[in-house]
């Protein structure tokens, strides 16, 4: 069946949720397989074998392969009125074609119409020229009550030389539109492959990180902005009102979904056409898209709206330049409605597609200093991201340093990698004693462990007393001493643990740890305790003590039922805490019991005890 939508057409396999296709094995299904995605360059940063977590075919009985029921595939040849006057694929039209895609793929789950609710940051890693072609593959990664987080990933194929490349990846959040029987309560996601659950497991934690966003990020600017201090005055700058745009575009039937409404995608695209034209007024030269920011659809659009699209260029730095585009909506005499806002971050190529100087920007008085300011804030804020998220574990060191500006992507890096571990399927069990379970995994020369037993306590008991880590002494003896240095929140402590010495006269280890707890978003999660070090310049090393650091670790806490629950701790060695279980694992002590037995012992013996537990304080 070929469905037509907004002029494209996109390669339909009816399915259910339950059926499956067979289809041929070729190349491009490995490219496909092998998709860029957050959720891989987290296992990168982690010093995790990426490729183990890669969906390999899932064959079935009956020899056919598996595929994803809500999977929409996509693929478009460049033509020359898809092209900007650089031969290149305008970023607009390919914004276009990512959200028809995942709109496809949203509706094909939710059985009813949908429209887009926000989309993630977006990197774009190549450009796409005249002649190529362009592979979109959408599907659901999880759906929650009436919203879905479907996963995007872009990649361009040359059809003269048969290889094919990443460009992008994305995560857009669809909402389903109520029906005439009411507000729709969608199904839940089913995963199959081991790619499919890392994203449902991880599409939980986007989501939290989503919906504080707008309000981490406004305290962040409100704080960094006032740090920043006056602008700098630079020798023939830029005015910026040299590069203000405003444009208004007649919302005709053309630029509609089936649902009658202007098409979010559309939208994208004269937006990244304001600010192309913004960003070239700068340099006088033709810029390059790299990233847009994560933004959020504020209102509908519909047929006879004029959209107003207005661009200017924030903040100008050595060889990129923020501008910021704004979308509202009217008709007829009515005020004008806010649609959309949104930061993409330009670039101009050389002829060796290096990044060229780009002058500096003067701002105008008050609101332009005001964006100026805010833009060197979002740059510290891309920075972080990209260096705590997307860089590899040799490109950084165990532990990054935190602060305020970046606590948002250390929690979610630290969450991720642990989900991320408790996702292998290739452990091996190396002891087992008196229902205690000590397992291992060797991988890409890491080496990972993880103790497994269970309690007759509830799960959300054992949460609260295992989640503050000052109580840990209480059982484990590799645990002497702990402080709370710093309480970022409900969900997020830095601790200082202070552990004993192995060998006799030594000096002991300490290590500045950030704690992430995280409670289920259904009942098919579990309660997250994830532990990472991280640097504060306010606790350096200290004579007494030999500075450990702990790259990942945690506990995943399931409920078996109302009074059963499993424990799952979960640590990637390091030099840091390799002596501590070395005897363990090659099966010279079985330490790792009794640990988990008095683990078990403290869970038993305070569960009575438990109330609502005060938020830990930190050390004066």
């Amino acid at each position: 069946m070929i469905c037509t939508y907004s002029s494209l057409q996109v390669m339909l396999t009816p399915m259910s949720q339950f059926e499956y296709v067979k289809v041929e094995v070729t190349s491009a299904m490995r490219v496909m397989s092998s998709g860029g995605t957050d959720s891989i360059r987290v296992m990168e940063s982690q010093g995790l074998e990426v490729d183990s977590l890669k969906d390999a075919l899932f064959i079935l009985e009956s020899g056919e392969v598996y595929r994803n029921p809500t999977e929409v595939k996509m693929s478009q040849i460049v033509l020359p009125c898809h092209a900007n006057h650089c031969g290149e694929l305008s970023v607009g039209q390919l914004l276009k074609w990512m959200d028809s895609t995942a709109c496809l793929s949203a509706e094909r789950h939710a059985g009813c119409s949908c429209i887009t609710a926000s989309v993630d940051d977006i990197h774009f890693e190549h450009t796409i020229g005249v002649g190529q072609v362009v592979n979109i593959i959408a599907k659901v990664n999880r759906a929650f009550t009436s919203s879905m987080e479907v996963g995007i990933l872009v990649t361009c194929e040359d059809l003269y030389i048969g290889k094919q490349w990443k460009v992008c990846h994305a995560f857009a959040t669809f909402v389903a539109r109520r029906t005439e029987a009411g507000k729709v309560q969608l199904k839940q996601v089913i995963p199959h492959t081991q790619l499919e659950q890392v994203e449902y497991s991880l599409a939980a934690e986007r989501r939290r990180m989503r919906l504080i966003h707008a309000e981490i990020i406004t305290d962040l600017l409100n704080s960094s902005a006032a740090q920043l201090g006056e602008c700098q005055e630079h020798k023939d700058a830029v005015h910026a009102e040299k590069t203000r745009v405003e444009s208004v575009e007649l919302v005709l039937p053309p630029h509609a979904n089936h649902q009658v409404s202007t098409f979010g995608g559309q939208i994208m695209a004269w937006m990244e056409n304001v600010a192309t034209i913004a960003a070239s007024r700068l340099c006088n030269a033709h810029p390059t898209l790299r990233s847009i920011d994560m933004f959020h659809f504020r209102g509908p659009s519909h047929i006879g709206d004029r959209l107003v699209l207005k661009a200017i260029v924030n903040n100008a730095f050595k060889n990129s330049m923020e501008v910021g585009v704004c979308a509202e909506a009217y008709q007829g005499g009515e005020p004008l409605r806010h649609i959309n806002s949104a930061f993409m971050t330009f670039e101009v190529l050389d002829d060796n597609r290096k990044p060229c100087t780009l002058p500096r920007i003067r701002p105008e008085p008050v609101d332009g200093k005001r964006r100026y300011q805010e833009a060197l804030a979002r740059k510290k804020i891309r920075l972080d991201r990209k260096y705590i998220i997307t860089s590899k574990q040799t490109q950084v060191p165990l532990s990054v340093p935190w602060d305020q500006s970046n606590q948002m992507y250390l929690s979610y890096n630290n969450v991720s990698a642990l989900k991320l571990m408790a996702a292998k399927n290739n452990w091996v069990l190396t002891s087992e004693k008196n229902k205690v379970s000590l397992y291992t995994l060797e991988e890409n020369q890491v080496l990972c462990f993880k103790v497994e037993t269970y309690v007759n306590i509830a799960a959300d008991q054992t949460f609260h007393l295992l989640a503050d880590l000052r109580r840990r002494q209480e059982w484990d003896r590799h645990y002497e001493k702990c402080e709370v240095v710093i309480q970022a929140d409900e969900e997020d402590t830095i601790y200082r643990v202070a552990s004993p010495s192995i060998s006799k006269g030594g000096k002991g280890q300490d290590f500045i740890m950030l704690a992430s707890r995280r409670q289920p978003c259904d009942a098919k999660d579990p309660y997250l305790i994830a532990l990472r070090s991280v640097t504060l310049p306010t606790h350096p090393p200290t004579d007494d003590y030999t500075r450990g650091e702990v790259l990942c670790a945690g506990f995943c806490i399931w409920e078996e039922s109302s009074s059963v629950t499993k424990i799952t701790y979960y640590n990637q060695a390091t030099p840091g805490v390799l002596p501590y279980i070395s005897t363990d694992i090659v099966g010279l002590s079985s330490s790792f019991y009794s640990i988990f037995s008095a683990c078990s012992d403290f869970l038993e013996a305070n569960k009575s005890r438990l109330g609502a537990p005060p938020l830990p304080t930190a050390a004066p």
